[in-house]
């Protein structure tokens, strides 16, 4: 993992990240599910979320090795129950042989020090059709969020 430089005084948020990224590295579930809450829900831009902690563990399983992705932090930003980082991933594009950096930035939530939801955004030119320009299935009114034409899909 291509991590930013180890800190003098590391969040614990940001620790339970790389934990978690590197259970995603590494296809290793049991390390994924216990960053989660059981009921943890992982928002994207190009599909619809992924709710539970072994569904979401399990997912990251099969797709990592189909995709080689390989995920790194490089910059954080931690709050009491929240955090922010910026990612790169290094991975082989669907029908591809040559791999790619693919960068992006993801919202944590956090419950009792265990990741409780994921928003993560990244601009992958691969799936770029108009649909895949806010989060599917994320509830952007009921959270006072600016409305958009885009909402409810999934």
């Amino acid at each position: 993992m291509r991590d930013q430089a180890p800190h003098k005084h590391m969040p614990p948020q940001l620790a339970v990240i790389r934990r978690y990224y590197e259970g995603c590295n590494t296809g290793n579930v049991a390390q994924m599910v216990s960053c989660f809450t059981t009921d943890v829900v992982h928002y994207f831009v190009d599909h619809a979320p992924v709710r539970g902690a072994h569904a979401l563990a399990g997912y990251w399983a099969k797709i990592g090795p189909l995709t080689r992705a390989a995920w790194s932090v490089d910059h954080f930003i931690a709050g009491v129950d929240e955090a922010v980082i910026e990612w790169s991933m290094r991975w082989t594009p669907p029908g591809g042989d040559e791999e790619e950096d693919l960068r992006g930035s993801v919202w944590f939530s956090f419950e009792a020090e265990q990741i409780s939801e994921i928003r993560s955004y990244h601009a992958n030119h691969y799936l770029s059709a108009p649909q895949n320009r806010e989060l599917h299935g994320f509830p952007y009114a009921e959270r006072g969020y600016t409305p958009s034409g885009n909402q409810g899909q999934s």
